[in-house]
């Protein structure tokens, strides 16, 4: 019982994850093909727009100079939550992983096959956020996923113990 529950678990963590890796590399692939760096088109008003730009680093391009450091930790996330989804303790925290762990992918993506060479590739980014940052949807998967797994850890605090093991232990 414990080994199909983790399987469907896993198959759930991957349902999610590959579904916002598609959805985050067709948007940037619409973006690539409709959008401007020189032009913001307007959604709402100055606080959301879309705009092309191509980031080397992390969220407002920090670290623009490692790029292949965020090849790097995107690689070992991507591995790490394969792990943690075969890990997850309930459907709630498969979701979550889901969420970031197809965020991730979708990133890596960028980083390995997009130009200028690979493993160093420009993240392709085109939602604006005022004049804060520009980001896309791996991005916004993640952070649904932390949101969800802070959720978690906010309704379930104390996850359970194995059987006869007691706190103090």
């Amino acid at each position: 019982m414990v080994r199909r529950d983790r399987g469907r678990r896993l198959v759930v963590a991957l349902v999610i994850a590959f579904s916002m890796t598609v959805i985050d590399q067709g948007s940037k692939a619409l973006a690539l093909a409709q959008l401007s760096e020189n032009e913001r088109i307007p959604l709402v008003g100055d606080l959301l727009g879309l705009q092309l730009a191509f980031n080397p680093g992390t969220v407002m391009s920090l670290g623009s100079g490692s790029t292949w450091v965020f090849t790097v930790i995107g690689t070992a996330a991507t591995i790490a939550l394969l792990y943690a989804a075969w890990r997850s303790k309930s459907i709630a925290w498969a979701i979550a992983i889901g969420f970031v762990w197809g965020g991730a992918v979708g990133n890596l993506i960028d980083r390995l096959l997009a130009p200028p060479a690979f493993g160093v590739g420009h993240v392709t980014d085109f939602l604006a956020y005022g004049n804060l940052f520009i980001g896309n949807i791996a991005d916004i998967s993640i952070g649904i996923g932390v949101g969800l797994g802070l959720i978690q850890i906010i309704l379930n605090p104390r996850p359970e113990l194995p059987r006869g093991q007691s706190a103090a232990a």
